[in-house]
């Protein structure tokens, strides 16, 4: 089966880059927005930042799926992401699945830091 989804605001913005792009909206206002939009065109899901899942699945429930970049586990460099949780965090807020990348790629040991993260999450 294919799930089509839609990203909402990026991780790696914040309000004062929304406004930059003529978005007078909050990220939450502007990820609500959007999704409003797309779930009721059919999207199966949202790509948004785990800080907007309670306001999310609060509106919409459990159905869509939603993915959550700028995922950073305990003590990991933010780089440039402005709006990041914790893995366990993001799954007990609803996130449907994570999305981690430099704190997997950049550790010395790849493995290792995957191998942490799945523990964190059972």
């Amino acid at each position: 089966d294919l799930n089509l989804l839609a990203v909402t605001v990026l991780t790696s913005m914040n309000e004062a880059q929304l406004r930059s792009l003529k978005v007078n909206n909050t990220p939450e206002a502007q990820v609500l927005h959007l999704a409003d939009i797309t779930l009721k065109a059919g999207i199966q899901g949202l790509v948004c930042s785990s800080l907007e899942l309670a306001p999310l699945r609060t509106r919409f429930g459990s159905q869509p799926i939603i993915v959550t970049p700028g995922i950073r586990p305990a003590g990991s460099a933010a780089d440039e992401q402005k709006r990041i949780m914790t893995p366990a965090a993001a799954a007990k807020a609803g996130s449907s699945y994570i999305v981690v990348g430099r704190p997997i790629l950049k550790a010395d040991d790849p493995a290792a830091a995957t191998h942490a993260i799945q523990a964190e999450l059972t």
